[in-house]
């Protein structure tokens, strides 16, 4: 199931091209016309454009565009005892990650002058949740909590309804937990036109965070110069996992299967010096799917982009991991956090046999919206910071225009900037005649 890749002794050469990296806008010309199209019909004609839209694209029609706090409730009161306490659980779990965060403001004095930086929330945020085929509680809480923590005001969910027009009743009661204050019945490119927009029953917000396909993270971007959007693109799920001898090869292939079990597009390497070993993961794989119920979305990533990698050893496999840049990396191997250290591209590491990827998506703590399509180069985890806006407060004293004006001065009359220089000038004249009365 899973293709050889043997990179030993040509590394760079061989990785770049197996990549799955379809979704720039440069490999989707048609569908950024398609997304644009799409954000401009809801700009253009609101509410009535999204009803038709998530009819069309979702096969029903809500009876409305909002659903409130009361509702929430209710479906939180009527889930299973189970999945309750699950839920609470892990939203327990993400508030005491992210409550323990340091959120104090700084604060320096120098020159007669002192400079606050303080960090202040956005108003609102937007959590997109994908729907489909399967429903995300756990994705409320991990882009809901991290915004309440931040001390945002209003956080509102999109998910695309089912075929009643009806929001799952896990989703419902996961925002209810979260602090969510209204949820809105739809998805796609249309959801995040709405959330950056706004229309007659959606108003619009200041950031919009959360994972979805390649018309939901092209339309992320595409409304960027109007809201914010993180720089880590949320995208199809990927794991790299690196394993030798060591491991359980039931266990290596199952957290394989876990990632290609959302489906196309995304990616699932295994990364080893142990061949032996390689063919035990193999026939495991073989083994588990034939008994999964998600046995075609399975096949269908690990026939695109799986892939069982050989390298020369442990450096080597470092070389591959800050290529691949993945946003799932487990290390199951001696000393894990050792060879963990010296990673500097991934959106989560997850070191030993005892900590699957599986554990961050629903309990561990930290957010499970991480970068994807090698954005973990430059990127990180959905974070406080993420709904957080920091803010310079500068109180300057007569001390300060005296020691650091003249160079103020300088710079302004290189720049050919004249006002900018005499603002600083007349306060030096002016500290100059005070002196001299």
């Amino acid at each position: 199931m899973l293709k050889e890749l043997d990179v030993r002794g040509d590394l760079e050469k061989s990785i770049s091209e197996y990549l799955p990296r379809p979704f720039s806008k440069e490999n989707n010309t048609e569908i950024v016309a398609v997304v644009r199209g799409i954000i401009e019909e809801v700009r253009e004609r609101g509410d009535e454009a999204l009803y038709e839209m998530i009819e069309r694209f979702d096969g029903s029609r809500p009876a409305t565009l909002s659903v409130g706090r009361q509702e929430m409730e209710d479906a939180l009161e009527q889930i299973s005892p189970e999945l309750r306490v699950a839920l609470e659980k892990s939203a327990e779990n993400v508030r005491n990650y992210y409550s323990e965060h340091d959120l104090s403001r700084h604060e320096i004095t120098r020159d007669g002058m002192s400079i606050k930086s303080q960090l202040l929330p956005l108003r609102s945020a937007g959590c997109y949740v994908p729907g489909g085929k399967a429903s995300y509680p756990s994705t409320v809480i991990m882009t809901a909590i991290p915004a309440e923590v931040a001390g945002v005001e209003r956080i509102v969910v999109a998910v695309p309804p089912n075929s009643e027009g009806r929001i799952p009743q896990s989703v419902l009661a996961a925002a209810a937990l979260a602090g969510v204050q209204e949820v809105h019945p739809m998805g796609g490119a249309q959801a995040i036109a709405a959330l950056a927009y706004g229309t007659e029953e959606v108003e619009p917000v200041d950031v919009i965070v959360g994972p979805g396909n390649i018309y939901v993270s092209l339309a992320k971007q595409e409304v960027s110069s109007k809201v914010r959007v993180p720089a880590s693109f949320a995208g199809p799920s990927e794991v790299v996992v690196v394993a030798d001898e060591t491991a359980s090869p039931d266990l290596v292939a199952l957290d394989l299967i876990v990632q290609a079990e959302h489906g196309p597009d995304g990616l699932s390497w295994l990364v080893t010096w142990e061949e032996e070993f390689a063919e035990k993961v193999h026939s495991e794989i073989t083994r588990i799917l034939e008994t999964s119920i998600r046995k075609e979305e399975i096949e269908s990533t690990l026939s695109r982009s799986g892939y069982c990698v050989l390298v020369e050893g442990q450096e080597q496999a470092l070389e591959v991991v800050n290529i691949v840049a993945p946003e799932h990396l487990q290390i199951m191997t001696r000393d894990p956090e050792v060879m963990a250290a010296k990673v500097r591209n991934a959106g989560a590491i997850f070191c030993g046999s005892w900590s699957p990827a599986a554990l961050g998506d629903y309990i561990a703590g930290p957010s499970h919206v991480l970068p994807t399509a090698g954005t973990a180069r430059f990127s990180g985890a959905l974070s406080v910071a993420d709904f957080l806006k920091e803010v310079h407060v500068i109180s300057a004293s007569k001390e300060t225009i005296s020691t650091l004006g003249i160079h103020a001065v300088v710079l302004a009359e290189t720049e050919g900037l004249d006002a900018h220089a005499e603002s600083i000038r007349r306060r030096m004249k002016k500290i100059a005649e005070e002196e001299n009365e």
